[in-house]
């Protein structure tokens, strides 16, 4: 299923990209599909500033609520991979989850290969945490 093109602000593209730069590979099977397919539509995303940015996208420390297709839901912020920290609900950009929402926006249907399988994914809810910035991405 090819899904619409993501939209991504242009500091977040690049601290993005960097994160990528940076990332071992040598991990499962799941998370090097996960990092290919994101690094696959970052090729086309609508890079944009910031105040173009809308609300409704998936971005660095945004609150996402996404529901699968077998029923199952999960909020959490999207984080920087030094900043995850499961039991406090935050999930990195580089996991199966966080890569498979980054730059897209609330009501979008896509499918996503996690270690449980492929799965059709609805993201339910997206809102901007304004207690965060640029500077406490790095």
């Amino acid at each position: 299923m090819k899904s619409k093109q993501l939209v991504i602000e242009k500091k977040e593209f690049v601290q993005l990209k960097q994160l990528l730069s940076l990332t071992n590979y040598n991990q499962d099977l799941i998370f090097k599909k996960s990092i290919a397919q994101l690094i696959d539509e970052l090729s086309d995303a609508v890079i944009v500033d910031e105040n173009e940015m809308p609300e409704s996208v998936v971005r660095f420390n945004s609150i996402v609520e996404v529901t699968l297709d077998n029923g199952w839901e999960k909020k959490f912020e999207l984080v920087t991979s030094h900043k995850s920290d499961l039991n406090s609900g935050k999930i990195s950009v580089l996991s199966p989850m966080g890569a498979s929402v980054f730059g897209r926006q609330q009501n979008d249907t896509f499918q996503w290969e996690f270690p449980s399988g492929i799965h059709q994914l609805k993201i339910s809810f997206v809102t901007q945490n304004k207690l965060s910035d640029m500077s406490e991405m790095i």
